[in-house]
């Protein structure tokens, strides 16, 4: 196990699992919640096909440790730099070229619920909990926490997030913040499922470019989209194998 900051590290085989592990809410004490340099270096490794983020015990994260954000605010310039950095480590998370699923076991708040929100999928177990609370402490969020929920779900986005109330699983499946609830009280075993199903025989080539084929989607023009669509499709059809 590697760990930076409060993130630990682990291989599982041809996946990485990023655990916060910060006491028993795995509050995010600082936005730059792990150091980016090894965020790179763990995602770069052979043969990395997918990744879980996930919270160590029995909550994934209750977002930002407000005692250190009140001294944080002290410095302005400290505070935006802390804030850009943190952002760009969840634009480096969703903008990775594999699979990334969050695991949500207990509270996934604030802080927590962004970095849930910049992974490619999110499931979670019958007793989680959701909330963007920042408005009862006079805040917003400020990790890319609004434009994500705006660009995922259509409905209740204003609700959410000036009522800064909680919502539970199967609420948070309804309006399509979570893909899956799991049957068992922790949600790993069924994102460990999941993600094996979807890199299970596929070569890294393949994984690459379904991301890069979905990402294209969402920031090109038609187009554009169709036509990268069909420049990694010819890259992929020299090596084709016909299905025994």
């Amino acid at each position: 196990m590697e760990k930076s900051n409060i993130a630990n590290w682990v291989r599982m085989g041809e996946i990485g699992i990023l655990s916060i592990s910060n006491g028993k809410e795995n509050y995010l004490n600082t936005p730059d919640f792990l150091n980016p340099d090894a965020l790179k270096k763990w995602t770069s490794e052979d043969n990395l096909k997918g990744i879980i983020i996930t919270g160590a015990g029995r909550n994934f994260s209750a977002g930002a440790d407000m005692k250190n954000l009140k001294a944080l605010v002290e410095d302005e310039i400290i505070l935006k730099k802390k804030m850009n950095e943190g952002k760009a480590i969840l634009d480096f998370i969703e903008d990775l070229n594999i699979p990334v699923i969050s695991a949500i076991n207990g509270v996934c708040f604030g802080g927590g619920l962004e970095i849930a929100l910049a992974s490619h999928m999110r499931i979670c177990s019958p007793k989680a909990l959701f909330a963007f609370p920042e408005v009862n402490h006079g805040i917003i969020p400020g990790l890319g926490g609004t434009y994500r929920l705006t660009q995922l779900i259509k409905k209740g986005t204003y609700e959410i997030l000036l009522n800064g109330d909680m919502m539970n699983a199967e609420e948070a499946k309804k309006i399509g913040l979570t893909d899956y609830i799991s049957e068992s009280k922790d949600s790993m075993d069924l994102a460990m499922e999941k993600l094996e199903n979807m890199i299970k025989d596929r070569s890294i080539e393949v994984i690459q470019s379904v991301m890069k084929a979905i990402k294209d989607s969402k920031t090109l023009d038609k187009n554009e989209a169709l036509k990268s669509e069909t420049e990694l499709f010819c890259k992929l059809a020299v090596n084709v194998k016909p299905l025994q």
